[in-house]
């Protein structure tokens, strides 16, 4: 069995990692800068990030290659150099976790690509086919356990991606950046995720980076409400950013202490998330806060929509308009099955 899927057999939830970029920023990574090149230019410090997660508690930590597509890389002409980047980007984490001493899933991070696809922008749907199937490749040859898309806005580009990623014999999760309003950049809401999961037959999907705890919650409960009735119980994955970004002497700091993302941890597991984690802001120390929190706090009730605004913070209308129909359409259905009863 694939350690991706034995993992989720034997836990009930999952601890993913937290932030990259807040990391390296901290490390000398300047604004602008590739990370994909420390794979190979500073493959200890790319270690020493890996090893902070897996010393908080993290059971499946993402490989150093969010922007590892030939596309993003020709940013920074290195377009020639994907086999190489992301091959280093799993074996560093690979070497890392097998000399930890405990079973930790190695998740093929994989990005957008920065391009619009066609017929509104200049990318065709096989190019970005071919690109994904590329990376995602290379992240197998380097020891990846699963294939990870992250912080996808448009379906389209989901769909490309996970053809990609099929070209390789493991698992994929997908997961989507909900910000604008209860949905994504694209417009795409809980209700069209759920269909596409579905439609795609990836192994996991959920939300991560948006704007905050509060919001990534309600997505879940979003997305457990508006499932299909035919779906199962699908694997939901929970990505916080920690907090809001703020400007302070110059650089980015995100507002989300450890005990806020702590109870974020398990009011996403209660909202039906089997894999926890944080995007940007999140370092090992909120990380570790998250694990405690999740082995010694006790699964509870599903919360609502008032319970996440009142323990994280705000959540936005359009998000809280999707749950409310959701609980009117599972309200109509229940008055419906008494009534045939």
């Amino acid at each position: 069995m694939n350690r991706f899927e034995k993992l989720l057999a034997e836990k009930a939830t999952l601890l993913a990692d937290g932030a990259t970029g807040t990391t390296f920023f901290g490390m000398g990574l300047q604004s602008g800068d590739a990370p994909e090149l420390w794979n190979i230019d500073f493959p200890e410090r790319v270690a020493t990030h890996y090893r902070a997660f897996v010393d908080a508690g993290s059971d499946l930590i993402l490989t150093n290659s969010f922007g590892g597509t030939r596309y993003r890389l020709k940013l920074h002409q290195a377009e020639s150099r994907v086999a190489e980047l992301n091959i280093a980007a799993a074996e560093i984490l690979r070497e890392v976790v097998e000399r930890c001493g405990r079973e930790i899933v190695v998740a093929g991070s994989i990005g957008p690509t920065g391009e619009i696809l066609a017929p509104l922008g200049d990318l065709e749907t096989e190019d970005a086919v071919a690109a994904f199937a590329e990376q995602a490749l290379a992240l197998e040859q380097g020891g990846a356990d699963v294939i990870w898309i992250e912080t996808m806005s448009s379906q389209e580009e989901v769909e490309c991606a996970v053809r990609g990623a099929q070209q390789t014999a493991l698992p994929i999760v997908f997961t989507m950046s909900f910000d604008t309003n209860g949905r994504t950049m694209m417009g795409v809401g809980a209700a069209d995720m759920m269909a596409l999961h579905q439609r795609l037959g990836a192994h996991a999907c959920g939300t991560n980076c948006g704007i905050g705890a509060s919001e990534v919650v309600a997505t879940i409960l979003n997305m457990q409400a508006s499932k299909p009735a035919d779906s199962g119980d699908p694997i939901l994955v929970a990505k916080a950013n920690c907090g809001i970004p703020e400007f302070i002497d110059g650089e980015i700091h995100y507002n989300g202490t450890p005990e806020i993302m702590a109870r974020y941890a398990t009011m996403a597991r209660d909202a039906g998330a089997r894999i926890v984690g944080g995007c940007c802001g999140t370092t090992a120390g909120h990380v570790a806060a998250m694990r405690h929190a999740l082995d010694t706090t006790a699964p509870g009730p599903l919360p609502s929509i008032e319970d996440v605004e009142r323990e994280l913070g705000a959540v936005t209308k359009g998000a809280q308009a999707q749950a409310s129909g959701q609980h009117e359409v599972q309200t109509r259905g229940s008055s419906r099955r008494r009534r045939r009863r």
